[in-house]
């Protein structure tokens, strides 16, 4: 699964949000903007070739704390994603009692950084952050804050506008003109404190609970997979598009080289 660039954004062009140069799914990309944030250097991001062979599966460092996954803005997946959004009830979540921290998107294109913010400020990795930094920082400003005040703090910060500018031309592939739409969607998928499957999306309401994960489970298990990007890819298959570029970036321990 080769690594391409990022979505449209939440809003039209035509509001007064900010808007980034969209973020390539790379490792070394992710993984440079998560240390500049905070991460500790033990979790870096990895290249996912494949969600289906277990033996290349099995050379990827365990536990996965977190996926980030890509896929096209097709006719059909906009429709799919339409009608689930329009089905969810309204998500009004803060606080300490979340499964989950949810980070709603209004900054254009920065669908890579608010993939990112999800995968680690959720599960084992955000036990791992450093203190003092800014990424502890922003998840005690605005883990009190509901979606739409925790949204703004995200467009108004100085400081992650900074940081993505840092890393938006580190990629292996040329960012597209500022403003241009690249046609692609980040999902992250995370297992919640609660044990839960979370598929976390910027356009979305809310997280998106997908159900219950065993203990010993992690996003890269054969039942994460299946309750997570699979479906994704399998429903692009099944419309007969022709378009199936996905890729995946997996939130794990760093690798000793």
């Amino acid at each position: 699964m080769p690594a391409t660039t990022e979505d449209s954004a939440m809003a039209s062009t035509g509001d007064d949000h900010k808007t980034f140069i969209p973020l390539e799914n790379n490792p070394e990309v992710m993984t440079s903007l998560a240390h500049q944030l905070g991460l500790s250097s033990t979790f870096a991001f990895h290249d996912v070739y494949t969600l289906t062979d277990p033996d290349l599966l099995a050379l990827l460092p365990r536990p996965a704390n977190a996926l980030l996954f890509v896929y096209p803005c097709t006719e059909h997946s906009e429709a799919y994603y339409a009608k689930m959004n329009e089905a969810e009830p309204d998500y009004n979540g803060a606080g300490s009692d979340e499964p989950v921290m949810f980070y709603r998107q209004i900054i254009h294109h920065a669908c890579g950084l608010i993939g990112l913010l999800h995968c680690v400020t959720n599960g084992s990795a955000a036990e791992h952050i450093h203190t003092s930094s800014d990424l502890e920082g922003l998840i005690e400003n605005t883990r009190p804050l509901r979606p739409v005040e925790r949204a703004q703090y995200l467009h108004d910060s100085d400081m992650l506008e900074k940081a993505h500018g840092a890393v938006a031309e580190l990629g292996d592939t040329k960012a597209p003109p500022l403003g241009e739409d690249p046609g692609h969607a980040f999902i992250a998928f995370v297992k919640g404190k609660d044990g839960h499957l979370y598929e976390l999306e910027g356009r979305r309401k809310g997280p998106v609970d997908l159900g219950k994960l065993e203990d010993d489970k992690d996003v890269l298990s054969e039942e994460a997979l299946n309750m997570g990007p699979l479906p994704f890819i399998r429903r692009e298959e099944a419309a007969g598009t022709g378009v199936v570029r996905f890729s995946c970036t997996v939130l794990g321990p760093t690798m000793e080289s």
